[in-house]
C-alpha cells in the first residue's frame, strides 16, 4: 500500500496482470498474422517496454521499426506531429501493426495512421496496451486493446510523467501532489 511519501497513490495494474495480458495479445496477434510476415511499428519512447515484451510474446516471424515524434508541448497543437525519426524500412505492401502504449484523445495516433496509410501498406491495424476511451476526440480502429484505464494520470510500464516513472513494472496513479497544475487533464506519455 503506497504511503504519503510514495509518488504512486494507487496501483492500478500489477506487473503480473500486465504480463498475462501481453502474453494473450501476443498469442492473438500470432494467430491473426501467422502467414503475413507483419511489421510492428512503434513510436519511441513510451512504447519501448510494451513493444519488447510483446515481441517476446509473438512466436511468428516479424520485423520491427520505430518512429520518433514530437507531439506535445508549447510549440504544438493537439494532434500536430513533428517527425523526428522516420521509419527505416518501406511499409508499402506490408501488413503493419502499429503498436501503441496508450491511446487517450487519439489525435496524435489519428495523424500518424493517416501518414502511414499514405505509404500504402497491405493492411494497417493498431494494438494498444492501455486505452482511455472516455478522453477520445476522434474515432480510431483499435484492433487489439489490453486494458481500459481510468481517467487518472497514470505512470509505469513505459508511461511517464516528466520523463520519470517509466521503469515501474506496474501501472499506478501518480500522487496528486506531484502533478503540475493542469497535468491531470493531459496524459501525454
Amino acid at each position: 500500500m503506497p504511503d504519503s511519501a510514495d509518488p504512486i497513490s494507487e496501483v492500478i495494474l500489477s506487473a503480473a496482470q500486465i504480463q498475462h495480458r501481453v502474453a494473450a495479445l501476443g498469442a492473438e496477434i500470432a494467430a491473426d498474422y501467422a502467414a503475413l510476415d507483419p511489421m510492428l511499428v512503434g513510436v519511441l519512447r513510451g512504447v519501448v517496454i510494451f513493444m519488447a515484451d510483446l515481441m517476446r510474446a509473438i512466436p511468428i516471424p516479424f520485423t520491427v521499426d520505430f518512429l520518433a515524434i514530437s507531439s506535445y508541448g508549447a510549440q504544438t497543437r493537439p494532434g500536430q506531429v513533428r517527425l523526428l525519426k522516420d521509419l527505416e524500412s518501406s511499409i508499402e505492401g506490408r501488413h503493419v501493426l502499429f503498436v501503441e502504449d496508450m491511446v487517450d484523445t487519439g489525435l496524435t495516433l489519428h495523424t500518424l495512421l493517416r501518414m502511414l496509410r499514405e505509404r500504402q501498406p497491405a493492411s494497417l491495424h493498431v494494438c494498444t496496451l492501455f486505452d482511455k476511451p472516455r478522453l477520445r476526440l476522434v474515432k480510431l480502429p483499435l484492433r487489439y486493446v489490453g486494458f481500459e484505464l481510468p481517467d487518472r494520470y497514470v505512470v509505469g510500464y513505459g508511461l511517464d510523467y516528466r520523463q520519470r516513472y517509466r521503469h515501474l513494472p506496474y501501472v499506478g496513479a501518480l500522487a496528486a501532489h506531484l502533478l503540475l497544475p493542469g497535468a491531470a487533464d493531459d496524459q501525454a506519455p
